[in-house]
């Protein structure tokens, strides 16, 4: 169909002007063939998708813009990119977090910012729920073993029955984790601070301390933001007290966890697992024993949406797109407030 009009402020009917800005790669994951011919039938893309480098370059291709469509790579929305855009209405950004984005004269402005984040929380929570069900059989203790000593023998396991899964943090990510976690006969407990017991009994989960977690849980997930309030959150006195066998997995941020302390407790007990996706700095410096240490199993931050998955949250945004064309508040229109609390 050709491009859905809607009525501007002197009555006449004019089709919505959008552009693309954001980086190169992005762009070709997030909004794929598929995705860039359904924008064209929803609104005119009066220009060539445009990085930070080239608006930077001319400013002026901004001025028409009624839509952003964005991601990973977009520049930081400030008074000067916002006054080169004067006729801009909406901002979508088809990723996750937009701290490094907003700006105090962006909120100002009242402009709504939709954000892919939930569609981000989708392949975290896959990864993580892969390396939890792998972690209640202690599959990368018995792969340690086979590698390094050629011992078929069996080592404990917590297995999937009636065993206990820690989860730091209830927020996107943490409820999708309790929504598949329910699919199997384990019990889910969780700390977060801001989830109160009767909030988390509505979920099915039991809320305890930060030290009982660690204490209780066959395996721990972490899934909290990175704020000042949650840098060295977790302690190697955590990550100590943890069961034989168990294993630990960081999806977040390296920054919530004190990692120098996490490695003197993991060289110390062979018997846990660290499963870490992400580190504080990233990547780790060329001598961290996170790249040699025999029960640290390290990713190159590759939880969340990557490459074709991406395209999940170029898909968020048509359906956010469609939802604003027809006069409807878009679902995931973001307050300011809730940017601090955003992993």
């Amino acid at each position: 169909g050709s491009p859905a009009s809607v009525t501007v402020s002197n009555d006449r009917e004019a089709i919505m002007k959008a552009i693309y800005l954001l980086g190169a790669d992005p762009y070709s994951w997030i909004y794929g063939e598929p995705e860039r011919q359904r924008i064209a039938q929803l609104v005119d893309i009066y220009a060539p998708p445009q990085t930070p480098d080239s608006v930077a370059e001319n400013p002026a291709v901004l001025a028409e813009a009624e839509v952003l469509l964005s991601g990973w790579g977009c520049p930081r929305l400030t008074a000067e990119l916002l006054d080169a855009a004067p006729n801009l209405k909406l901002v979508l950004y088809g990723a996750g977090t937009i701290k490094s984005l907003v700006t105090d004269e962006f909120w100002a402005r009242g402009i709504p910012i939709v954000s892919a984040w939930h569609g981000n929380a989708v392949p975290v929570s896959e990864f993580s729920l892969a390396h939890i069900l792998l972690a209640l059989k202690s599959v990368w203790q018995h792969v340690h073993l086979l590698r390094s000593e050629k011992a078929w023998r069996r080592l404990p396991i917590a297995g999937g029955y009636e065993s206990t899964v820690g989860l730091v943090s209830l927020g996107a990510i943490g409820k999708i984790m309790v929504q598949r976690l329910h699919t199997f006969d384990v019990k889910v407990i969780a700390y977060d601070p801001f989830v109160t017991a009767e909030q988390g009994a509505a979920l099915g989960v039991e809320m305890v301390s930060l030290d009982e977690l660690f204490r209780r849980a066959d395996v721990v997930s972490v899934h909290t933001p990175w704020l000042k309030e949650t840098e060295g959150l977790i302690t190697g006195a955590h990550i100590a007290s943890m069961k034989p066998y168990s294993t630990f997995i960081n999806t977040s941020r390296g920054a919530v966890v004190c990692e120098t302390e996490m490695l003197d407790v993991l060289k110390d007990r062979p018997d846990l697992v660290a499963v870490i996706d992400v580190t504080y700095p990233e990547p780790p410096a060329p001598d961290s024993p996170l790249y040699t240490l025999p029960n640290v199993l390290l990713t190159p931050h590759i939880a969340g949406a990557i490459h074709n998955e991406c395209r999940r949250m170029g898909q968020m945004m048509i359906a956010e797109l469609e939802r604003f064309l027809a006069g409807h508040r878009p679902l995931e229109r973001l307050a300011r407030e809730q940017v601090a609390i955003m992993a």
